[in-house]
């Protein structure tokens, strides 16, 4: 596409081009990019970034597209940088995308034609999108607004900014990152190099989401190994390591699974098991806002793993860390200006900020962890990692808005 097609194309033509690379990450990456289709994505999205002009382009080693739009009227202000993730989540197919314009939405039921029905007892936000154009996918998929949503927000107001000299900014940073999904991809970030004094990340959903504070989060690998055995024989000398699991997975109250959970409760989740008599592998996601907490969900684990080793002679247990983070309000309360202003410029943009702490992790806690002040903005999609994921178009211009205010508000400080 030449630059003018690049400029004038709007957002929804780049949301709708950008959803159909398929970009679904692995769940045990080995790599990073950890899928080719993110590869695809970085390159497509580097050549559009030369093309429009903006300056220092790169793609490195590990698929992170990074590339500068200079200063335009305050070449004092300091750089601000934001971000998208290119990866979509493995929980739903992401093969063969077919994004469905719902022009105009009515209310009422929306059948995706392979079957799956968005109705508003399940997604009550459609009730604060009647008249919106809506995007979903065929229903065979996800649609990747997660964060396809973000992508095309991010692209869109740099297209505006070059567009419209009327806008004055410092220096913008902008990145886009792999296997944010897996959790992967944001330890190849080089944070110095990117250099912001502070970041966005649009990767939100409803319209206000304003999100700086998140999980702390630990990720574990529990291998249980048993004592395999012919069943005719059995008796005395099999230990099942299948049995050992589900009494495992018993063991968690009910009241603190996911399922059972809101708000500020953590939970601990077993997200994948496999193996057979001789030996189990599960992965753990143990989740908490605070670190006590956290620790106190580790415990509980590791006495239920205890339990077993005393209830079941000849059986052993182990737990491997496999990844985690930690919440962003750590870092970002030591920086209330970079909330601040977002909330300014979403004010700005005539949207009221929706302030929650998000039941999960963004790239932005990483981020912020390692020295770069990153809370998450909205993006505008709605039931991520399913096929009954939406996105609102309006909501989606809305994004675009608040990130030109969020650099004039940079500017004039």
């Amino acid at each position: 596409m030449t630059r003018n097609e690049l400029l004038s194309e709007g957002l929804l033509a780049k949301f709708l081009r950008y959803v159909q690379v398929e970009t679904t990450s692995a769940e045990d990456p080995q790599d990073i990019p950890s899928t080719p289709g993110q590869w695809e994505l970085a390159r497509i999205l580097a050549t559009e970034l030369e093309t429009m002009g903006l300056e220092d382009v790169r793609v490195d080693e590990h698929g992170i597209v990074t590339a500068t739009l200079p200063a335009r009227g305050a070449p004092e202000a300091p750089a601000v940088g934001f971000l998208a993730h290119m990866d979509t989540s493995p929980a739903a197919p992401g093969r063969g995308i077919q994004p469905i314009v719902h022009r105009s939405y009515r209310g009422g039921d929306l059948v995706l034609p392979a079957g799956p029905v968005l109705s508003e007892a399940d997604h009550p936000l459609l009730r604060e999108v009647v008249g919106h154009d809506l995007v979903t996918s065929s229903g065979d998929t996800l649609l990747g607004a997660d964060d396809k949503a973000g992508v095309a927000a991010l692209m869109e107001a740099l297209c505006r900014l070059l567009k419209d000299e009327r806008h004055v900014h410092g220096p913008i940073r902008v990145a886009f990152t792999p296997d944010e999904e897996n959790g992967k991809g944001i330890e190849h970030f080089d944070v110095a190099g990117f250099g912001a004094v502070a970041a966005y990340t649009l990767d939100g959903g409803r319209l206000g989401e304003l999100e700086w504070e998140n999980f702390n989060a630990l990720n574990l690998r529990v291998t249980l190994q048993g004592r395999s055995a012919h069943t005719g024989t059995a008796r005395g000398a099999m230990v099942n390591a299948v049995h050992l699991a589900a009494r495992l997975i018993e063991g968690i109250p009910a009241e603190m699974r996911p399922e059972t959970t809101q708000g500020r409760e953590g939970f601990l989740h077993v997200d994948r098991v496999q193996g057979s008599v001789e030996q189990v592998e599960m992965a753990w996601l143990l989740r908490d806002f605070t670190a006590e907490g956290l620790q106190a969900k580790r415990a509980l684990l590791e006495r239920e793993l205890e339990a077993l080793r005393l209830a079941h002679p000849g059986a052993e247990a182990t737990v491997a860390e496999t990844g985690g983070y930690r919440n962003m309000r750590e870092a970002l309360e030591r920086f209330p200006q970079v909330v601040e202003r977002a909330r300014e410029a979403y004010r700005d943009a005539g949207v009221e900020p929706i302030e929650t702490p998000i039941r999960g992790g963004t790239d932005g806690a990483r981020l912020s962890q390692m020295g770069l002040p990153t809370p998450n903005l909205f993006a505008g999609g709605v039931n991520f990692h399913s096929r009954t994921e939406w996105v609102s178009v309006q909501w989606m211009e809305k994004a675009v808005e608040v990130v030109l205010a969020l650099a004039g508000r940079w500017a004039r400080r």
